[in-house]
């Protein structure tokens, strides 16, 4: 760790190695330059030093024509320079030329400028050898008392250095800061004196403490801030100081500065537990986020109020309406954290009061248009559904306003309402009769496709009663218009009041002759007389076609003519279920009869009106299958009752599976949060009065769990197999330098810990790693210069930054110096190539929300499958060890995925930690028993690299062979 220190420098950068100066060049330079060639000139010499190479040539030029000059940049690039350069001779003594440089230290310090005094203060916190400290104490004694508080306040830190580093330099240093403190009336001075006095001894920063506890909620910010950083730590040692911090911390909680109040409410909840504390705390955070204007301020708070939540259960509910008032703020960021804290909280007192807010908040969203209005709309309707579903007693108001809302609503917003109110529909039956009474009397305002195909599925499912039959078909007849479609559009047409409707009418029933004569004489405007043509009545035909197409029709009748027809396959099935369940509850066959007429006449009107002119595209075969499909059930239903189970019985038993396993995955993952914070009968209790006065242990397992999150994760855990397949050999074993990396990632940063091994029998001169990356990685720290011993091994590291996932190459050499001076040589390392699974997790998405972007995304990558699995393996194995290899989750439900069959197909996302998704579309098949797995995986991102780099994966094409 020492070497380690012995390197943390200022400034560590370097734009490019190439085009090095010499020494001769630099010394020119320095000697002749002006002061402005001269700072480039030092900047070129600090980034050649800060690469490994020491130059102490330069010492004696850059005393003698850099440390004379009165330029204030120049005097801070010195003070780097004497920061790094080295100061010791091979004897590790004190080089000679150190007294010069001493000597230089020691006028700054007395200089008359306040900003070159501060400066070199702010050098003597980095400097370690006591031998040039020695001279500098009694000018840094002085800068205690000098005038201006910018070199006061970097005085104390520069006592408080020579202290920890070398004690007996200065040993009244804690003294000498306690007077300080006490006579100093600048607030800067004083917080910087605190902190100081705090890391030098924590017996006079307790004493100064105590003595000024009193005025504490009166003193300045930033000296409120390091006390309560003290108050933090001294807690923990001395427990009988407890209460007195916790009535001064509930004072500072209603301070006028933000960072106070943010600070004394984490030190609340740090010192502890306590309901009323833990309340009083969260209160603050939250008004915190409602009152800063900062997003990430906002964010920050709601994520504090979010852990103590989860560490506190129960204590906070009772602040949901309070977290709620966060909603005001625009950013769909903080709102949506608002609303998924905020429904965690929600409770059966406070249910009520939420939805109430939730209606309002949905209201203003109808009424009030700005930037991402309709995804702010689905996280309420989301929140409004989740409620709903906990509590069932205010799921019949919800229901109510949401529908009222379908014919306001966007496309998507309404189908998120159809969606929550078939599940609601389904899981309370005694609502049943009055959603659909309400949904049938809204299908003459809704005007998009799937919001309508939602609402026929919902009444040929639940209309149960005659009376309730009657209503929905005289709602859907009138949201059809006159049928037949065809020949009531033809009507339209003919009533134009044009003479060459004629001519358009033959051309609707299909009798226009090409030959036929068609041209009339006409008179224009200026009295001159022209012929008009068939092409000119042709297109005169088309406008007005047009305009009955673009005329006000029922909503059901202009969605067909649009060209939807999976609606119209849906109504067909809506229609058939209706006269169905009509014939089963209901004795009046001639009422039934009449139905099944009307139904057929309808379906056979859609299939004519799909294959006119009238419509935008023409129908689809499918549709057409689906229909006379619906047609023929009706005709035959009264002989054959499987017609009738599978209408009537089947589709709702299937979506009843798919309410339950959806219910089944809510319950699941509340017993793991459950068991996640249950406390088992035999853990054992904590008596805080009799357990030990220092009470050092928690702190302990706090400093561990700091640790543990800090070098991501427990690294104890990890198992031997495991990081031994991440060593990557970077040489062969007959290079003179043997090389081998162990590859480590945490979060952004790749670590590659690099094991050289000298394989011969001589001294390797300025050994150096160089690393270089292709794609989006950046090298942040290389490996220093070193000597390597005969035989002997040396451990370096390098760190790498990642920026996205996409295929990165980290690539590079080892280069010593040979026997001549002007000679080296180098060993080429093989490549690393970056594992991006490392940086892909499996996550949850719903249905809604991967349709949604799998329309927005732009980049697909189509992966060819063509595998051989062992002998009794399926395809849910292929599926299996797919989601392995990929690290994506299936979205597909298990319910869709059971049972045997010879194809699959699924649905997989996943998240990478840069915020970037991945979707995909698995489709394969397999021919046989134990014939070869083939089929396509389709991958879709936002970036082209994600898509390329998920379907390059190695293994994606050797499951089976690999399963073998």
């Amino acid at each position: 760790m020492a070497t380690f220190l012995e390197h943390a420098y200022s400034m560590v950068h370097q734009d490019n190695s190439a085009d090095q100066p010499s020494l001769q060049e630099l010394r020119t330079q320095l000697e002749k330059g002006t002061d402005e060639s001269k700072q480039e000139t030092m900047k070129r010499v600090l980034t050649i030093m800060l690469n490994g190479d020491p130059m102490p040539q330069l010492l004696m030029h850059i005393i003698r024509f850099v440390m004379p000059s009165k330029s204030k940049p120049l005097k801070k690039l010195l003070y780097l320079y004497y920061e790094i350069c080295p100061k010791l001779d091979a004897q590790g003594k004190l080089k000679q030329e150190m007294i010069l440089v001493c000597n230089g230290i020691r006028m700054d310090l007395q200089h008359a400028n306040e900003y070159i005094r501060g400066n070199t203060l702010r050098f003597l916190c980095k400097l370690r050898e006591p031998e040039l400290i020695e001279p500098l104490l009694a000018p840094t004694r002085a800068c205690l008392e000098h005038r201006h508080s910018y070199v006061r306040k970097n005085a104390v830190f520069a006592i408080a250095s020579i202290f920890t580093h070398s004690e007996h330099l200065m040993p009244d240093a804690p003294e000498l800061l306690l007077a300080f403190l006490e006579g100093e009336s600048d607030g800067t001075c004083k917080r910087n004196a605190f902190a100081a006095l705090m890391s030098v001894s924590h017996e006079k920063a307790l004493e100064y403490l105590s003595g000024v506890f009193e005025g504490i909620p009166n003193a300045s910010e930033l000296l409120q801030l390091v006390e309560l950083e003290f108050i933090r730590k001294d807690a923990v040692q001395n427990q009988q100081n407890k209460a007195r911090y916790l009535r001064l911390i509930f004072d500072l909680l209603e301070a006028k500065e933000s960072t106070v109040v943010y600070e004394a409410a984490s030190s609340l909840t740090a010192l502890t537990n306590n309901p009323v504390a833990v309340k009083a705390a969260a209160s603050k955070f939250i008004e915190l986020a409602i009152k800063e204007s900062d997003n990430n301020v906002k964010l920050i708070g709601l994520e504090k109020v979010n852990q103590l939540r989860q560490a506190n259960q129960g204590i906070l509910d009772d602040l949901a309406m309070e977290i709620l008032r966060v909603l005001s703020s625009p950013d769909l960021d903080v709102r949506r954290k608002a609303l998924e804290l905020a429904m965690e909280m929600v409770s059966s007192k406070n249910v009520e009061e939420v939805v109430m807010l939730l209606k309002k908040e949905l209201a203003k969203s109808v009424d009030e248009q700005y930037e991402k209005t309709n995804e702010y709309r689905s996280l309420l309707i989301h929140s409004i559904h989740s409620c709903a579903i906990k509590f069932s007693e205010i799921a019949q108001s919800v229901v109510g306003l949401l529908m009222d809302f379908i014919s306001d609503f966007n496309n998507a917003s309404a189908v998120d309402v159809i969606s929550f109110v078939k599940e609601v529909v389904e899981r309370f039956p005694k609502m049943r009769s009055s959603i659909v009474e309400r949904l049938v009397q809204t299908l003459a305002e809704v005007r998009a496709g799937k919001v309508y195909r939602g609402s026929l599925w919902i009444v040929g499912e639940y209309c149960l009663e005659e009376k309730d039959i009657r209503e929905a078909w005289k709602r859907i007849r009138a949201s059809l218009g006159e049928i037949p479609i065809v020949t009531s559009e033809a009507r339209l047409l003919e009533e134009q009041p044009d003479g060459e409707v004629s001519l358009l009418d033959k051309q609707v029933n299909g009798h226009a002759n090409p030959s036929e004569k068609t041209g009339s004489r006409k008179v224009l405007a200026d009295g001159t007389y022209a012929t008009e043509s068939a092409l000119t009545s042709q297109a005169s035909a088309k406008a007005k076609l047009d305009a009955v197409k673009a005329a006000q029709k029922p909503p059901l009748r202009q969605l067909i003519l649009e060209g939807d027809f999976y609606l119209a396959s849906v109504l067909s099935s809506t229609l058939t279920k209706l006269v169905m369940r009509h014939s089963e509850i209901s004795g009046d066959k001639a009422r039934t009869n009449a139905l099944r007429a009307e139904a057929m006449l309808i379906m056979i009107s859609i299939i004519r009106a799909g294959q006119s002119q009238f419509v935008k595209a023409p129908i689809d075969e499918d549709s057409v299958d689906r229909i006379m499909s619906c047609v023929r059930s009706l005709a035959e239903f009264a002989q054959k009752k499987d017609l009738e189970t599978a209408f009537l019985d089947d589709t709702r038993k299937a979506f009843r599976d798919m309410v339950q396993v959806e219910e089944k995955k809510r319950k699941e993952k509340e017993d793991v949060l459950k068991a996640r914070h249950a406390i088992q009968v035999d853990d054992v209790v904590s008596i805080r009065q009799l357990s030990k006065k220092n009470a050092m242990d928690g702190a302990t397992e706090d400093i561990a769990m700091d640790l543990e999150k800090a070098t991501g994760g427990d690294s104890a855990t990890e198992d031997l197999s495991s990081k031994l397949s991440r060593v990557v050999q970077l040489t062969g074993f007959s290079d003179p330098v043997y090389a081998e990396a162990y590859v480590q990632v945490h979060q952004f940063d790749i670590v590659l810990d690099v094991l050289l091994v000298n394989q011969t029998r001589e001294t390797l001169q300025n050994l150096s790693v160089e690393f270089a990356t292709l794609g989006d990685l950046k090298v942040v720290e290389r490996p220093t210069t070193q000597n390597l011993p005969a035989l002997d091994f040396l451990n370096v590291q390098a760190t790498i930054k990642v920026s996205s996932t996409d295929t990165g190459v980290i690539f590079g050499n080892v280069v010593y110096d040979g026997a001549s001076s002007t000679e080296s040589h180098v060993v080429i390392l093989n490549d690393v190539h970056v594992d991006i699974m490392d940086y892909i997790q499996p996550a949850q998405c719903t249905e809604t929300q991967f349709r949604t972007m799998w329309t927005e995304f732009e980049w697909e990558n189509k992966v060819n499958i063509n595998t051989k699995m062992p002998e009794g393996t399926g395809l849910r194995d292929f599926l299996k060890r797919l989601m392995k290899v990929t690290n994506m989750a299936c979205l597909t439900p298990e319910a869709s995925l059971s049972g045997d069959c010879q194809f699959l197909s699924a649905n997989l996302y996943a998240r990478s930690v840069f915020g970037e998704d991945a979707l995909a579309n698995l489709s394969v098949e397999k021919e046989g028993d134990n014939g070869p797995v083939t089929g396509f995986m389709r991958i879709r991102s936002r970036s082209q690299g994600l898509a390329l780099s998920l379907g390059s994966l190695k293994g994606l094409n050797k499951i089976g062979e690999t399963a073998a």
